[in-house]
């Protein structure tokens, strides 16, 4: 394994980790995961079927986490549970606790493939990936919310700080609650490593005024969409410059895309993404982007 370190977030995609839901997304408890009305689990693992394939035809090697009926439902987001940098993997601390076992899958993947893990969150620390963003490949930017706190912050910086990054913390607003997932990529993603589609109402301002300072590009979202789709009209997975993949039924932020020069590809995802509160960012997790 030579090759690994995802420091960027739309360089393309060579390398990823994923989860194909199988037995335990069969018999998930949607009461108990906070999966709504959408939620159909056969329906959904066809419509993962038909996001790996777009995965798979952009050329990226997948590593596959297997689903043995280990309970954990939402492991198919793969983004959350861990953090890769050139210097080593770095299992997360799960805010939403029926995660808190999925770093530990990823944590054995990195290991059998030859990432050195270059250190754990403990103790009253909580980082989710989906509240991860890299500005560059110096700087991480980290939303505080629910699912993400300081104490995650300062163990990052205390791992990372010593390779050159710093992990930078931008509070998120309450929105629609505690048991609701709001991490930064629902309201920032990447589209270029310097065009970002937004949602503005809920960016920090803190975290706008240094996109701005950085010549960050802002496409601005249509409002309507990110509030009918729950926020994953936003969640648009680059998987090389200007190359996306998102959820279909939001064509009007297809278009923004695509009047700012995005080639934009579409898969259904209602029981799936719509159901279980993640997008196609959150159903991959970069090994390698070069």
């Amino acid at each position: 394994m030579a090759d690994y370190g995802c420091q960027l977030m739309a360089k393309k995609m060579s390398h990823v980790l994923m989860r194909r839901p199988g037995k335990s997304l069969l018999e998930a408890d949607p009461a108990v995961w906070h999966y709504n009305h959408f939620f159909n689990a056969e329906q959904a693992i066809k419509e993962y079927d038909e996001f790996a394939k777009l995965i798979e035809a952009t050329g990226a090697e997948i590593t596959w986490i297997e689903d043995q009926g280990d309970g954990l439902s939402d492991a198919m987001f793969t983004r959350d549970s861990s953090l890769i940098t050139k210097a080593g993997a770095i299992p997360l601390r799960m805010g939403k606790l029926l995660r808190a076992d999925e770093p530990q899958l990823h944590a054995q993947i990195y290991q059998k493939i030859g990432i050195p893990i270059l250190g754990e969150l403990t103790g009253s620390a909580m980082i989710e990936g989906g509240d991860t963003i890299w500005l560059n490949e110096n700087t991480l930017i980290v939303g505080l919310g629910f699912r993400s706190n300081e104490e995650g912050i300062r163990q990052l910086n205390a791992l990372l700080n010593p390779h050159g990054i710093t992990v930078l913390g931008f509070d998120m607003p309450y929105w629609s609650g505690k048991e609701a997932c709001l991490h930064l990529m629902s309201v920032i993603s990447p589209l270029t490593e310097t065009k970002y589609l937004v949602h503005p109402p809920l960016i920090p301002a803190r975290l706008w005024t240094l996109m701005q300072n950085e010549n960050i590009e802002l496409v601005v979202a249509p409002a309507d969409e990110f509030e009918a789709s729950f926020g994953l009209n936003l969640n648009v997975l680059p998987t090389s410059p200007d190359n996306c993949i998102m959820i279909d039924g939001f064509p009007k932020t297809k278009n923004v895309m695509e009047d700012n020069g995005v080639n934009v590809t579409v898969f259904n995802g209602d029981a799936l993404c719509m159901a279980c509160e993640g997008g196609p960012t959150c159903l991959t997790n970069p090994i390698y982007r070069g």
